[in-house]
Order: C-alpha cells, then sequence, then structure tokens
C-alpha cells in the first residue's frame, strides 16, 4: 500500500497495487491542512486501508512541519485510536 499526496486534487490517495482504494480531501490554509473527507473504495473496505491510509497521511503531514484540522470524522476517530498523532491536531482560530 503506497500513500501519496496529489496536490492537484488536494488530497492524500492510497494505492493497492496501482489501483486507487480510497483517499482522504484536505483544504491547504498554510502550514494547517484541514481534512474534510475520507473514502475508500468497498472493495478495499475492512482490509486495514483506511488505517493505512490514516498513517501514512499524517506521517508525512509531520515530516513536513504540518499541522491538521480533522473536520473529517473518520481522521478525528483514528487520531483519537492513536494518541501518538494529536500532537499534529491544531485549530483555525
Amino acid at each position: 500500500m503506497l500513500v501519496e499526496d496529489n496536490p492537484a486534487k488536494h488530497r492524500f490517495e492510497i494505492l493497492v497495487d496501482n489501483a486507487l482504494a480510497g483517499f482522504t480531501t484536505y483544504l491547504p490554509r498554510g502550514e494547517v491542512l484541514v481534512f474534510s473527507h475520507t473514502e475508500v473504495d468497498s472493495a478495499f473496505q475492512n482490509m486495514g486501508v483506511g488505517s493505512a491510509l490514516m498513517r501514512g497521511t499524517l506521517d508525512q503531514v509531520r515530516a513536513q512541519g504540518g499541522r491538521v484540522v480533522p473536520q473529517c470524522t473518520f481522521m478525528a476517530a483514528f487520531i483519537e485510536r492513536h494518541p501518538e498523532y494529536a500532537d499534529l491536531v491544531t485549530s483555525l482560530g
């Protein structure tokens, strides 16, 4: 599974065997990315793709020195279950 940023579409995508298996969309606000929606293709659900997408996305945001606003409930729940990513969370206000 490979997670890549697609800045043209404002989303991180996860590929499984070169097929798009899911994505999480964001709005860039400087160093902050506001994540609004996550989707995993039904053919790849319950296979750990969503978690791999979140880990890959958050690890890349951290490596770039960015922060996240998890408006997407899937990402918010993932961060709640994995507090090692809580330091990436910020607010716009």
